[in-house]
C-alpha cells in the first residue's frame, strides 16, 4: 500500500492566476491529479465529458445531492457545480496529490468535512496589481472589474482560514512555492501515524 495523496483547495481572488499556476503544476509535475467538477451546465465547443467537467442534468445532479455524492456544491445563476466525492477518493487511494480549485466558502465546507484537507490561497502582490491583471484581459467592463474588486475585498476577509498564503508574483516561483508546500505537507507528523506506531513497535523489540 503506497503512500495516500493530499487534498489541496486552492482559492485566491478572480484575476490572480490561479488557473494558470495549476496547469503548470500539472506540467511540471508527475504526482497531481485535477479534481473534477460536476456541472449542469451545457458543455462548450470543445469540452470533454471527464476532461473539463463531469456534464450532469439537473435531474442527476440533484439526486448526486441527495445520495452526498458531492464533497461541495453551489448554484451559481441557473446552473450546479459541484465535486464528486468518488472521483477524489479514487486518486487520492491511487496515491495521487488531488488539487481542487473552488471560491472559500466552497474551501471550508471541504476542510469541515475532511479535517486534513491544505488549504491555500493565491493572492497577487498587491492590490493595484489585481486590478492590472483584471484589466489586462482586455475582456471585462470596468463595471465587471469594479465588481469583482469589490468581491476580492469580501473575499479577503476569509484569507487568515487558510494554511498558506502565496504571493503570485513571479509565475515560476509560485508554481514552485506551491509543490513544496504539498510535497513538505506528506512529511507532517500526524500524517504518518502507521509509520510512527510501527517504527514504536520495532524498537520495543530491538
Amino acid at each position: 500500500m503506497g503512500e495516500r495523496g493530499i487534498l489541496t483547495v486552492v482559492s485566491g481572488f478572480s484575476g490572480a492566476g490561479k488557473g494558470t499556476v495549476m496547469k503548470e503544476i500539472m506540467e511540471r509535475y508527475g504526482n497531481y491529479a485535477l479534481s473534477v467538477s460536476a456541472t449542469t451546465r451545457k458543455p462548450r465547443p470543445g469540452e470533454e465529458e471527464g476532461r473539463e467537467y463531469f456534464f450532469k442534468t439537473a435531474e442527476e445532479f440533484e439526486k448526486m445531492i441527495a445520495k452526498e455524492e458531492l464533497i461541495e456544491y453551489a448554484r451559481y445563476v441557473d446552473n450546479y457545480y459541484g465535486t464528486p466525492k468518488a472521483y477524489v477518493e479514487e486518486q487520492l487511494e491511487a496515491g495521487k496529490d488531488v488539487i481542487l480549485e473552488i471560491e472559500i466558502q466552497g474551501a471550508l465546507k471541504v476542510k469541515e468535512k475532511f479535517p486534513q484537507t491544505l488549504l491555500l490561497f493565491i493572492t497577487p502582490p498587491t492590490a493595484r496589481e489585481l486590478r492590472n491583471r483584471l484589466k489586462g484581459r482586455g475582456t471585462e467592463t470596468e463595471d465587471v472589474i469594479n465588481g469583482r474588486m469589490k468581491r476580492a475585498g469580501e473575499e479577503a476577509c476569509g484569507m487568515d482560514q487558510y494554511d498558506y498564503l502565496i504571493v503570485n508574483d513571479v509565475l515560476s516561483e509560485c508554481v514552485e512555492q506551491v509543490h513544496q508546500i504539498i510535497q513538505g505537507e506528506h512529511r507532517r507528523s500526524y500524517r504518518n501515524q502507521a509509520f510512527i506506531e510501527r517504527m514504536k513497535e520495532e524498537l520495543k523489540g530491538e
